[in-house]
């Protein structure tokens, strides 16, 4: 999956980038507080997107 198609998904769902790390990009739940790190990458594994789903505690993202 493209990590721009992710993020906006992320922004859909009410996440916000928390900060900036040397290899991620760290975003946070605005109503769980949860969070997870998205690696910047121009192609993102389903595996590590449903992860992060996961960790974010938001719906699976449907393709």
């Amino acid at each position: 999956m493209k990590r721009k198609i992710l993020l906006k998904y992320l922004k859909e769902c009410d996440c916000v980038l928390a900060r900036e790390g040397a290899n991620h990009s760290i975003y946070k739940n605005k109503h769980s507080g949860l969070w997870s790190a998205i690696p910047r990458h121009s192609d993102i594994e389903e595996t590590t997107v449903m992860k992060i789903c996961k960790q974010l505690g938001i719906p699976k993202i449907e393709k």
